[in-house]
């Protein structure tokens, strides 16, 4: 198996450009974060040219963190700030050569929320597709984020389906999908081809994956077995420094 750390979670103790290089020399295939926009694209592209990595995926910006947001892209009303973080996601990832983007629902709900989030949807894929970017929408589960819009892989699939791009793709969040639908290994299988990135952490406590109710050596063949050869996404919260939780690299 091939893994992507993703530094929103890991190395977070250090600037950016730092936790590349140290995903580098821990062994992973790639890297992935959430938002970078606060550090320089120079800075970053040297780190990844540097460690010959690539930044798999970003996220949009939340909006105001501080007055709750987080994501806008399903937020009737916002429409301009949702395009905003759109464009500068685009940007940012053509300037770090990226190919997936992440776009961030935010808290919402009904039929406005969705025909917002799909407006949204359909400005971001015709944006990105001209780059080679994929579109990914990630279901969160509602202990973590109550009140986020996308919640389940099957409310997922009718957002892609009503939006109709082929760069769009459902960033399937062990995790997430463990602690609201369960099924990983059907779900996984069924869901393939919708499929633009997966990623992981133990359940319940979104820990290293060597630990609580998922056997993730069995999720890791299951989807090797079905072909899925991309870097898989280690996004988990470490329990102390990231280097002393990364024995469960060597198990798998």
């Amino acid at each position: 198996m091939k893994f992507s750390a993703n530094l929103g979670f890991l190395w977070t103790d250090r600037p950016l450009p730092d936790a590349i290089h140290a995903a580098k020399a821990a062994g992973f295939d790639a890297v992935e974060c959430h938002f970078p926009y606060d550090v320089a694209v120079e800075d970053v592209k040297a780190a990844l040219a540097a460690t010959g990595l690539r930044m798999l995926g970003l996220n949009t910006r939340r909006g105001d963190v501080s007055a709750g947001d987080n994501g806008l892209c399903a937020l009737p009303g916002r429409e301009a700030e949702a395009r905003s973080a759109i464009d500068e996601a685009i940007a940012y990832a053509i300037a770090i050569d990226t190919p997936n983007i992440h776009v961030m629902a935010g808290f919402a709900e009904g039929q406005q929320a969705h025909r917002t989030f799909v407006d949204a949807l359909k400005y971001a894929c015709a944006n990105a597709a001209p780059h080679g970017i994929t579109i990914l929408i990630e279901p969160l589960n509602k202990y973590d984020a109550p009140g986020y819009f996308l919640t389940t892989t099957n409310q997922a699939l009718t957002i892609i389906d009503d939006v109709g791009a082929p760069n769009l793709k459902l960033m399937f969040d062990c995790y997430h999908v463990q602690l609201m639908e369960g099924d990983l290994t059907h779900r996984i299988e069924a869901l393939l081809p919708s499929i633009g990135h997966i990623q992981f952490a133990s359940v319940p406590d979104r820990g290293a994956p060597d630990h609580g109710e998922v056997n993730y050596p069995h999720i890791f063949r299951v989807i090797a077995d079905l072909g899925y050869a991309a870097p898989l996404g280690a996004e988990y919260r470490p329990d102390g420094n990231t280097d002393d939780t990364l024995a469960w690299m060597s198990k798998v």
